[in-house]
């Protein structure tokens, strides 16, 4: 995807808070949520990769080892504690990875780590290696620590392309809180993560890691499921803890937050603006209605103009080398399906004077239906009204009820046309 974006198991739970607002039923919060102690980042859709720089040097506080042939060493900083490593990468053979994980300077007494090798082929037809896994640490949750996991991996220390990273481990948070946030009555799914990978959750918004911590200022993210769709997006459903925020006209803020992760949460006395998530528009759902004006200076009222027919609707850009991609497909099933009911609508997120530029595309490439371009990029106003932050996307919409019958990675690829000649034998065909 172009500018896009990343079973999981709930381990054993803990409440991690709980707090009350002020009085009066417009400012009631409550927040109820445990550990997720590995399998987060799937949840989270993504990570946020840190580095850590190993070194043959043994270090002064490793007291005990297995035997290791070729060393690499290093400590992470976890919940105000230090934690030794080594990852041992013997020529010709598996590398292991080790995590003194109860802090004694002992790795042959700690729980297993994964530690898993990926071949992956070259352009020049050469392989590099590349291994990933997970370790454990405890995070203070309380009464008792968790025992959480932190995702890992490494490129090929031979790898001339990565030969800026030759001595580098990466990791990431795959733990957070998972719960439900009650916010003036109404309750959200919610998860609260630790983007620094500290095990801290008071985060850092000045510290050694306020780079790493990134546009969420302090590390830490309130995630709430605002339009209930069962995703967190980044536009109205990811906060920074640190931050007030505001949820259906009412801000928020927390407080009281502790390096384990408890909270509470209340009305803010700072009022902010509220940014709305974008619509749901997951199959079965209704798609939002717009008004535009097509490239041939036509209107075109969306879906309403649709009758008898299925549309897709579609947003891409010339720049978009995966939508560039699809195009040929594209053409194909709108060929073939076109006089059975198909129409298609595409949203273009081209950049400011290029319309000559989709034009010229368009006919080139035999996209014979109708444009919408209004020179905004990614603030294109049907884009910015339908939240979409990676292209290609696209929808397929019933004409005359406005229904989603399809969306995502069915109307990519091979994929598309059997779903579109699936909602087209649903239908019954044009009318």
């Amino acid at each position: 995807m172009s500018n896009g974006k990343t079973k999981w198991v709930a381990a054993s739970i803990c409440l991690a808070i709980l707090g009350t607002s002020a009085r009066g039923e417009d400012a009631a919060a409550e927040a109820k949520m445990g550990v997720i102690a590995s399998g987060a980042m799937k949840k989270m859709g993504g990570y946020r990769p840190h580095q850590l720089k190993m070194s043959a040097e043994k270090p002064a506080g490793l007291k005990k080892a297995p035997e290791l042939a070729a060393p690499l060493y290093g400590s992470i900083e976890f919940g105000g504690a230090s934690y030794l490593m080594a990852i041992d990468e013997p020529e010709g053979k598996d590398a292991k990875l080790f995590v003194d994980a109860n802090a004694n300077g002992d790795l042959t007494d700690d729980p297993a780590t994964v530690w898993a090798v990926r071949e992956i082929a070259m352009p020049n037809g050469k392989k590099t290696k590349q291994y990933s896994g997970s370790f454990k640490l405890p995070l203070a949750t309380g009464d008792k620590p968790e025992m959480v996991s932190l995702g890992a991996y490494r490129f090929d220390k031979d790898d001339p392309q990565r030969a800026p990273l030759k001595d580098t481990f990466l990791y990431y948070s795959d733990y957070a809180y998972e719960g439900d946030v009650t916010l003036s009555g109404k309750t959200y799914h919610a998860m609260l993560t630790d983007d620094l990978a500290s095990g801290d959750f008071r985060g850092d918004t000045g510290g050694a890691k306020k780079a790493a911590a990134g546009p969420a200022g302090s590390g830490i993210r309130l995630m709430i499921d605002v339009n209930g769709d069962g995703k967190f997006d980044s536009r109205g459903e990811m906060f920074d803890a640190a931050k007030p925020f505001n949820v259906k006209g009412t801000s928020w803020k927390l407080s009281d937050m502790t390096a384990g992760g408890s909270f509470k949460i209340a009305k803010s006395d700072e009022a902010v603006a509220e940014v709305l998530p974008p619509p749901d528009h997951s199959v079965g759902k209704k798609i939002t209605p717009f008004k535009a004006t097509r490239t041939d200076g036509t209107a075109v009222n969306f879906p309403a103009d649709y009758k008898g027919r299925i549309v897709m609707l579609d947003f891409w850009a010339t720049w978009c080398g995966p939508c560039m991609g699809e195009v040929p497909g594209l053409v194909k099933s709108y060929e073939e399906f076109h006089p059975k009911g198909l129409e298609i609508l595409g949203i273009s997120l081209d950049q400011p004077n290029a319309a000559d530029k989709v034009k010229t595309v368009t006919a080139d490439k035999g996209m014979t239906w109708p444009q919408v371009y209004d020179g905004k990029f990614w603030k294109a106003e049907v884009a910015d009204l339908y939240g979409i932050h990676s292209i290609p996307a696209a929808f397929l919409v019933d004409g005359d009820t406005g229904a989603v019958l399809a969306e995502g990675g069915s109307l990519r690829g091979d994929q598309l046309a059997p779903t579109v000649k699936a909602a087209l034998e649903k239908k019954g065909g044009p009318k």
